[in-house]
């Protein structure tokens, strides 16, 4: 009896020190104790391991850079002898054409903006002027009837003949005390060569054509000397001419051709 009774005693301590290696070693691995499941064919079947969610990361919006607006890498004197000889070929006087815009080449972007129906000034070159003035492939046709019309703002003077200008012309107008009126008159009186004035010694006028009858009579006429036609108001009261541009005129208005003398010179 008491062997077997140390037998029983025996398995008793054997079974507790077992059970607690058990416990030790799950609670060591953190995981656990699970029971398999019996599966309906008797096997027993382990429950899937876990799968860990992923984190989700914050989608960045990239950042959208704005387009830049292209940007023409020329000023507007960069076109000026482009301008200027494109001018000259349209018949519109700049003088030199060597690329610097003078004040005879504001006197052709004058005319060049009338004739286009801008606004009419005597400033410098803008970049508007030069794509309007290369990419013309002809002069404008005019809008007014034939004859003969004076701009003091441009100091210029345009002859339209046939509908067309046939000349674009430099001129000179009264100056200050001796203001060329803004009125229309006819050709009443031709005076071909050279006379001298009635009012001013050594004063000499060519071709005159007179178109006012006013006293003294006012009339578009070349001077002694070209010089004498300048870029601003600077005779008295009658319209200089360049020779031999007046010659021409002279030639091809007949007595009743209408004469227009409008606009103002302001100094700049």
């Amino acid at each position: 009896m008491s062997r077997r009774h140390g037998l029983v005693a025996g398995a008793v301590v054997l079974s507790i020190v077992l059970t607690g290696c058990a416990d030790v070693a799950a609670s060591e691995t953190g995981t656990p104790a699970t029971t398999p499941t019996p599966s309906a064919g008797g096997t027993t079947t382990s429950p899937p391991a876990s799968t860990p969610t992923p984190s989700a990361k914050p989608t960045v919006k990239p950042t959208v850079k704005p387009t830049p607006k292209p940007k023409n890498p020329h000023n507007a004197q960069y076109y000026a002898l482009k301008v200027e000889q494109k001018l000259e070929k349209l018949g519109y006087p700049v003088g030199d054409a060597d690329g610097k815009i003078t004040v005879r080449a504001r006197q052709a972007l004058c005319a060049w903006r009338e004739t286009q129906g801008l606004p009419i000034s005597r400033k410098g070159l803008t970049l508007d002027d030069a794509y309007s003035v290369i990419n013309a492939t002809a002069k404008p046709t005019p809008t007014r009837a034939d004859g003969i019309y004076v701009n003091k703002t441009c100091q210029i003077l345009y002859q339209i003949v046939g509908k067309q200008y046939k000349r674009i012309v430099w001129i000179s107008t009264g100056a200050s005390g001796y203001d060329t009126p803004n009125r229309t008159g006819k050709v009443w009186r031709k005076w071909a060569g050279a006379h001298e004035s009635s009012l001013y010694d050594d004063a000499y006028m060519y071709d005159s054509i007179y178109f006012l009858k006013d006293r003294p009579g006012i009339a578009l006429h070349g001077s002694r000397v070209n010089s004498l036609i300048k870029p601003y108001p600077a005779s008295h009261r009658c319209v200089r001419v360049l020779r031999p541009e007046i010659h021409h005129i002279f030639d091809e208005t007949p007595i009743g051709t209408t004469v227009s003398v409008y606009g103002k010179f302001v100094w700049s």
